[in-house]
């Protein structure tokens, strides 16, 4: 007998095994992310996640939602819980250090009817986590294991069995590793990985200002790597500082005073008066990059697939394209009646994900290791080059597009379509 549930529903077993079609390793962003938009499709997951339940710590990370990973969001139902604390992203300044040339983003420059959306939104990590926890708990189809991991993950032609670290067994049809860039599940998996470790720390925090931000999120590069101030509710702005490896440290273990001096020659005076808001974080940049998307019944989506510089802000826009393109590869293969698991099914996701990851890969790769110097000969290229895209309106254009997720072969709940 077929022990499966039935479509979109989580098998109510007083024992083992637990059965399902999905089990997602890993509880964080792109995870939930998943489960919430497979759930409704008839696609009954169970999501793994080794962090205690509770509210989520704040982390001092906030994240840049490009519109159209907002739209995938929106379709899972999830932004109604983000609207009041989602700040639009109206405009974006990009400037190389005190340059006096620049490059500008204006929603309003795209015309109807994208003039009257914003580039994006930015939304700060605890209450991104606890609106999509929230979210996928209240979905019938997902079943949320918090507390616990996965101790072992068998694969066969027959399905997974996952055993878990308090005892539980999880049966399914296809795994996803959805547990960060040092994922167990994929290294499990024998699936090599491309590393490279930036000689970078990102030092994150929030500030308050005296001025309101109007929406504007600036980028600065400096000769140590780019600056940004990104715009928070009420007048206040997210900051990624990224700084030399060896330097970040110090500048960590600065007394409050001359941290805030500290930063305030790198942000300016141009929103008056700033203040630390809460505490500083700092973390080492590096790229990852898996050799393969795919094992036998197996997927790799978000940071275990891929994690990149933060120097563009699109790490989980990366993430949620996964996300969006894989939960459609899975319902289609579901409502046609086909095993989600199949290696063809698979292969799909795998073709459609892994050359729009290496692009944006290597692009932001190639853009730190060219504004982070000060040779003089560069710094005029790449002023001259800023500013000529920011006069040449198609070429503008098709950035910004690109900034808001607009370009290439999107998902359906990308294009704001029903999955």
């Amino acid at each position: 007998m077929d022990s499966r549930p039935a479509p979109g529903q989580v098998a109510a077993v007083t024992g083992n095994p637990r059965s399902v079609d999905v089990v997602v390793v890993g509880g964080g962003f792109v995870g939930l992310a998943l489960a919430s938009a497979l759930a409704p499709a008839g696609v009954a997951c169970a999501v793994i996640d080794r962090a205690k339940p509770g509210p989520a710590a704040s982390d001092g990370r906030a994240y840049a939602i490009a519109y159209a990973s907002a739209r995938v969001l929106q379709a899972l139902g999830v932004w109604p819980r983000l609207e009041s604390v989602a700040e639009p992203i109206l405009e974006i300044r990009v400037s190389d250090g005190n340059a006096p040339l620049f490059l500008h983003y204006d929603h309003r420059e795209l015309g109807k009817p994208l003039a009257d959306a914003p580039l994006g939104y930015m939304v700060e990590s605890a209450d991104l986590k606890r609106a999509l926890a929230d979210h996928a708990a209240a979905l019938p189809g997902v079943a949320l294991m918090t507390g616990t991991a996965v101790r072992t993950l068998e694969r066969s032609a027959a399905g997974v069995t996952a055993e878990l670290s308090d005892g539980n067994l999880i049966r399914a049809r296809l795994a996803v590793a959805a547990d960060g860039r040092e994922s167990k599940t994929r290294s499990g998996a024998g699936i090599a990985v491309a590393r490279w470790r930036y000689s970078q720390t990102a030092i994150v925090c929030t500030v308050a200002h005296e001025r309101p931000h109007r929406g504007i999120a600036h980028e600065r590069f400096l000769p140590a790597g780019p600056f940004a101030i990104l715009p928070l509710k009420g007048r206040r702005s997210a900051i990624v500082w990224t700084e030399r490896a060896d330097a970040a440290p110090r500048l960590m273990a600065l007394p409050d005073g001359e941290f805030l001096r500290e930063l305030s020659r790198r942000f300016g005076d141009f929103l008056g008066k700033i203040e630390v808001e809460g505490g500083r974080w700092s973390y080492p940049l590096g790229l990852v990059h898996a050799d393969r998307y795919v094992a036998e019944r197996l997927a790799l989506a978000g940071d275990a697939a891929h994690a990149i510089h933060p120097i563009a802000g699109q790490g989980l826009n990366l993430g949620l394209r996964d996300v969006a393109a894989l939960a459609e590869v899975v319902a289609d293969a579901q409502r046609a009646g086909r095993d989600i698991g199949d290696a063809r099914v698979l292969s799909r996701y795998e073709r459609w994900r892994r050359f729009d990851s290496m692009a944006l890969i290597a692009a932001t790769d190639s853009l730190n290791r060219l504004f982070s110097n000060d040779i003089a000969p560069v710094r005029l290229a790449r002023d001259l080059g800023l500013a000529a895209v920011n006069r040449f309106p198609p070429l503008k254009r098709l950035f910004m597009r690109h900034a808001m997720g607009l370009v290439g072969d999107l998902p359906r709940l990308m294009r704001g379509e029903p999955l």
